[in-house]
């Protein structure tokens, strides 16, 4: 049966495991289902594979056409053992692979979300679509990125229908990652060619998160990173921006299909003319706003920010035992970059005290 055959004199190559085939419904038994592969001989489902398969194999009648994966060529009563199951995954992931290449978009029903994004399936095989791959329209502008209340906003989406691309794939390891956004790359990428950095935009802002603010324009929409409000030190980007307000803002960076931009790049700078104000070796007032690895900022005024490093202490722990969040201290001013928008410290108690007698 094995060895290569022939009908109406054409040569018919002889099946190997693991190909997919396609056969006949001749017969359902209690437990199993038999299928006419024609001149390959007959094939079976049945044990673990016709319980995998049960509730598909219970819809179908004799002389259905199926496909079917063979897992054995020929077993001890003599058929082609054959998984419904595996070749409908196996033609899933190759039709998923097809409709990446061809950046296909299609519909898909959300059953159920978490902190990360949305889930679905697709043909028996779990898909994601992260937050990150949303369109600008459904992404969750939480104030604060409260995750608790991302996922409430994502939570609305259970039960609808989403229109998305497959973005990544990988079927040894069952990865299927969609996007939503993936569909309006063309029409992004078209639309920008219309800017370049530099340029100064009109819109309106759509949503507001801890890490910034983003503003719809032109039917694009890009990010103002919370540094780039304005010069003073914004805790929260609501303090700065309200959503639905207008605002003109310069377009600082173009990366791929996302956009930066900047309201203080509008505004006076004030490191301008920095060294009016303040001199190196002066003593100045200073209130510590946080530590990082590399020392304390302090804040000089509401737009000026300096940095005390670590190395003027000896140690981190030392620098907190020293230093408290939220008090004021004396400082020397021991370096201005008005062009780096740059100043260095020192605790001018601490110098004081290294200064021999």
């Amino acid at each position: 049966m094995l060895k290569q055959m022939k009908k109406n004199n054409l040569i018919i190559k002889p099946p190997k495991k693991d190909d997919i085939v396609e056969g006949t419904i001749i017969a359902k038994q209690k437990g199993a289902v038999f299928l006419d592969l024609g001149a390959i001989g007959t094939g079976i489902i049945y044990g673990k594979e016709f319980l995998e398969a049960k509730s598909f194999l219970k819809g179908l009648k004799k002389g259905d056409r199926v496909f079917a994966k063979i897992i054995d060529l020929e077993n001890e009563d003599g058929y082609i053992e054959l998984s419904i199951s595996q070749a409908g995954r196996e033609m899933a992931w190759k039709s998923l692979k097809e409709q990446k290449e061809k950046e296909e978009t299609f519909p898909v029903k959300i059953t159920a979300a978490n902190k990360g994004g949305l889930l679905s399936e697709i043909s028996g095989i779990l898909a994601f679509l992260p937050v990150s791959q949303l369109s600008s329209e459904h992404y969750p502008k939480v104030e604060g990125g409260d995750t608790n209340k991302i996922l409430k906003e994502l939570q609305k989406f259970v039960g609808k229908e989403l229109l998305v691309q497959v973005f990544d794939l990988d079927p040894k390891t069952n990865k299927l990652i969609l996007s939503e956004k993936a569909k309006d790359l063309k029409k992004i990428k078209e639309n920008l060619k219309n800017y370049k950095v530099g340029d100064i935009i009109e819109g309106e802002i759509t949503g507001i998160v801890d890490f910034g603010a983003f503003i719809k324009f032109d039917s694009l929409e890009g990010l103002i990173h919370i540094s780039e409000l304005d010069w003073k030190i914004i805790e929260d980007p609501a303090q700065a921006v309200t959503v639905g307000q207008k605002v003109k803002a310069k377009i600082i960076d173009i990366s791929q299909d996302k956009i930066f931009l900047s309201l203080k790049a509008l505004k006076e700078d004030p490191w301008r003319e920095i060294e009016k104000k303040y001199k190196k070796g002066e003593i100045v007032k200073g209130k510590v706003r946080k530590f990082n690895p590399y020392g304390a900022f302090v804040q000089l005024s509401p737009e000026i920010q300096a940095l005390c490093h670590v190395s003027e202490f000896g140690s981190i722990k030392k620098m907190e035992e020293e230093l408290k969040v939220g008090q004021e201290y004396d400082f020397k001013i021991l370096e201005i970059n008005p062009k780096e928008h740059r100043m260095s410290l020192a605790l001018a108690e601490k110098k004081e005290e290294k200064e021999p007698k």
